[in-house]
């Protein structure tokens, strides 16, 4: 039996474009929305618009661009050079986005009477920020369903998938075609930088599952 309808968080990069593919699947009716916040790669935005239309399905983007006036971090600020040291939060972390994106996508779903909202945010390919994991996902959804008086349930259909097990997802619903339309890469570049650490992710999760990722590539390391 499917649910009523779904809103995903449809950013245009690789996971919540496979979070749309399930949530087509599990849903009657599938709404998304995706967030303007001033991030580098706001390619992603064209993009998945791009994929909502592929899919046929509601999409709408809610303008978050004073989050990059909040904090600097370098997926908002591109004079400052991505970086990531190993057990400590990437410089790619912009503090209070997730809670935020679900907070409002919950008003967002809350109007359309839909009470189940898919984001594709995973622990186990961990990225290292902190508002990826399961117990912040657990809090969130408690927290804004107590400030709703809602019964939400915030889904993460690949929180414990590999980069590898969501691409062989995909291909199970034979929507791989989706693919090339995503985005992934920190840098905003079509074609992607390749050593970006979200293009690096992405390029060995594609190997991995044995699969050619779609996308062209600027550098491949080897």
């Amino acid at each position: 039996m499917k649910y009523k309808s779904g809103l995903v968080l449809l950013s245009g990069g690789q996971d919540s474009t496979t979070c749309l593919a399930i949530a087509q699947n599990e849903c009657e009716t599938v709404y998304s929305v995706s967030f303007d916040y001033g991030q580098r790669h706001r390619i992603e935005l064209q993009q998945a618009q791009k994929i909502a239309s592929l899919a046929n399905v509601d999409f709408h983007i809610i303008d978050a661009t004073f989050i990059n006036k909040l904090n600097n971090n370098a997926l908002t600020d591109s004079s400052i050079e991505i970086s990531q040291v190993d057990n400590e939060i990437p410089n790619t972390f912009v503090p209070g986005r997730n809670l935020f994106f679900l907070a409002m996508a919950a008003v967002y779903a809350r109007e359309r009477e839909c009470n189940i909202i898919y984001t594709g945010v995973c622990e186990t390919d961990y990225s290292g920020y902190p508002d990826c994991r399961s117990d912040f996902i657990k809090s969130a959804e408690q927290t804004i369903n107590l400030a709703m008086e809602s019964h939400f349930e915030i889904k993460t259909p690949l929180m414990t998938l590999s980069k590898a097990a969501t691409v062989r997802l995909m291909y199970s619903f034979n929507k791989m075609d989706w693919y090339s339309h995503s985005h992934t890469c920190y840098e905003g570049k079509r074609p992607a930088c390749g050593v970006c650490p979200a293009c690096i992710l992405r390029l060995k999760g594609f190997k991995d599952a044995g699969f050619e990722d779609p996308l062209s590539y600027e550098y491949v390391l080897k």
